[in-house]
């Protein structure tokens, strides 16, 4: 099909679908600017306001402000310039956002460190990305210290986690949180050395320069570092800014009044948009909290009257499990966005989300760590629950200035709407290649579109729908069967908590479908795998049924998605059950 007749007839049908009321063109509250100026603009413009909360700590925007300055000056005085990549290895806490934005201003390279990782992978990134300073966690820092004769370390911060922890605090501890600081021979105590520096005047950042090495998952072959720009993670948040619904456009330099609430590892490029650039970009506040604690997330909706917050589904129906739920007043929240890692959103755990706090629980996103994620949008598409009743997993609209295509995975050809094949994508978000990796950049780039590796497919009026990727679709008896939606459907049995499918060789039908469940206790003695099965058939096209295998618990990644390689091993090897 021709390129171009295809998005003549796309956009038509995007004009007759666009949610009233939204922009069709990113929004950028203080111009297109660096990140770290934005910080500034809302230092001067209001000073006082809160941009983030934790546990009862409130740091301003002048405040913040002023420690990412000294924190600037601090890694400049210590050779620390323009395209140096300073590694960061921390759990949430304040301190993350004070080196995140003093990396910005200061032109070098943030590169984000999983916190979980053992010594081999800790190596490895850091050894791949060249970093030559790194902010460390105290908690993390023995681990670090074991191998740094393998690392080209010039300098190493430590910091703890419960440093900026208030006396008294507002909220309940996770565990270990507020466990005294470790002294670390060899390491430079963070916060007491910004206690002891004084800004510096700082040169002029380039937005097209290289801001974020951020890893993918390195879940076919060893991770590799995603090259970012500031004005990537701009347009990220400037097209997401956009299309939030109800923002006061007269407003707009005034700052946001948003209090969005997060949770994610703000290491994971999810959690770096909604923990650390989005709450600032738009001069709102954070609430931030250490990891996912149901009664710490419902006592903080209620204790700062958050309205905006990004849940995985199954957090949201941990929460509204919670034998603690009815104590607290969850209502001021207005938008809950969700990702569908395990389990998927259904109409009835719509309804109870809504019931409970005024709010609509929506799909947030299709995206990738290549292309900042947040590509597609949702909002305004829940009515009668349309996002809910097509195929799954429905990911609505492309954002503003982003284009999206379906192609043949083998020619490249653009493929009408209603078929199924490959995502490729044009945003000014994409990643400028792979860190080092020119031979897997020739792979993935076609004419400057990015080729995802997803599956995926326009319905006829116009909205897009992910249907996984490509190395997860089965073949079965020459029938595609996408493990997606299968996981979709067996959300729907009231005694699956959760579902991974992956597929088993077989020499007649090509490939099996296996799904491996995790049953909700309250049925786990009750409940067996061939009912499950049996009613599978009820519900599956036949060629679609898969085989049953129980598990106890799913083997996770830092940002709780289901390891299906391990599941895939367990098939491989016989012990899948």
């Amino acid at each position: 099909m021709d390129e171009q007749a295809f998005f003549a007839d796309l956009e038509a049908r995007h004009r007759k679908i666009w949610p009233a009321g939204l922009p069709d063109a990113p929004v950028y509250p203080q111009g297109e600017a660096p990140l770290g100026d934005y910080l500034r603009a809302w230092a001067r413009k209001r000073p006082h306001h809160a941009a983030l909360v934790w546990y009862g700590t409130t740091v301003t925007y002048a405040e913040l402000d002023d420690l990412s300055e000294r924190c600037a000056a601090l890694l400049k005085g210590r050779g620390v310039g323009a395209g140096d990549r300073v590694a960061v290895m921390m759990g949430n806490c304040p301190q993350f956002h004070v080196v995140f934005y003093a990396i910005l201003k200061l032109g070098a390279v943030y590169v984000p460190v999983n916190p979980l990782f053992k010594e081999q992978e800790l190596v490895y990134e850091l050894n791949d990305a060249g970093a030559t300073t790194i902010i460390v966690q105290d908690q993390l820092a023995p681990l670090l210290m074991s191998v740094r004769a393998q690392i080209a370390l010039r300098a190493v911060y430590t910091t703890s986690a419960g440093a900026m922890l208030p006396a008294q605090p507002e909220l309940p501890l996770p565990a270990g949180l507020d466990a005294p600081a470790l002294a670390v021979d060899g390491a430079i105590d963070l916060l007491q050395a910004l206690r002891e520096t004084a800004p510096v005047a700082l040169p002029p950042v380039d937005l097209d320069a290289l801001a974020a090495l951020n890893y993918t998952g390195g879940t076919t072959g060893l991770p590799k570092g995603c090259m970012h720009t500031q004005r990537d993670m701009l347009y990220t948040a400037a097209a997401s800014y956009a299309l939030t619904g109800g923002f006061d456009a007269a407003r707009l330099a005034e700052g946001s009044d948003d209090v969005m609430l997060n949770f994610l590892p703000m290491f994971w490029i999810a959690g770096e948009n909604l923990g650390l650039i989005y709450p600032i970009f738009s001069g709102a506040t954070v609430v931030l909290l250490a990891r996912w604690d149901p009664v710490a997330v419902m006592a903080a909706i209620e204790r700062y009257r958050v309205n905006r917050t990004f849940v995985v589904v199954d957090n949201a129906v941990e929460l509204m499990n919670h034998p603690e739920c009815g104590r607290y007043d969850l209502r001021s929240l207005q938008h809950t966005r969700a990702a569908s890692f395990i389990r998927k959103i259904t109409p009835d755990i719509r309804q109870r989300w809504h019931a409970l706090t005024g709010s609509i629980i929506a799909e947030g996103a299709w995206g990738m760590t290549e292309t900042h994620t947040s590509d597609t949008f949702t909002t305004g598409m829940q009515a009668d629950d349309l996002d809910l009743r097509g195929r799954p997993v429905f990911v609505g609209l492309p954002v503003p200035g982003t284009r999206i295509k379906i192609c043949d995975f083998d020619t490249g050809a653009v493929l009408p709407i209603g078929e199924e094949g490959e995502i490729v994508v044009s945003t000014p978000s994409l990643f400028k290649g792979y860190w080092g990796r020119p031979d897997v950049d020739a792979e993935v780039f076609r004419d400057g579109w990015f080729r995802t590796g997803d599956i995926g497919a326009y319905d006829e009026a116009g909205y897009l729908h992910f249907l996984g990727r490509r190395k997860e679709m089965l073949k079965v008896r020459g029938m595609s069967v996408f493990p997606s939606e299968l996981e979709s459907l067996l959300s729907r049995h009231p005694a699956v908590l959760g579902s991974a499918v992956v597929g088993r060789s077989d020499p007649d039908k090509g490939q099996v479908p296996v799904a491996f469940i995790r049953l909700r206790p309250e049925h786990a003695d009750g409940t067996s795998a061939d009912a499950l099965h049996a009613w599978c058939r009820e519900q599956m096209a036949v060629y679609k049924v898969p085989e049953i295998r129980i598990l106890a618990e799913f083997p996770l990644t830092a940002t709780g998605k289901v390891r299906k390689v391990e599941l895939q091993a367990l098939l491989d090897t016989g012990d899948g059950g």
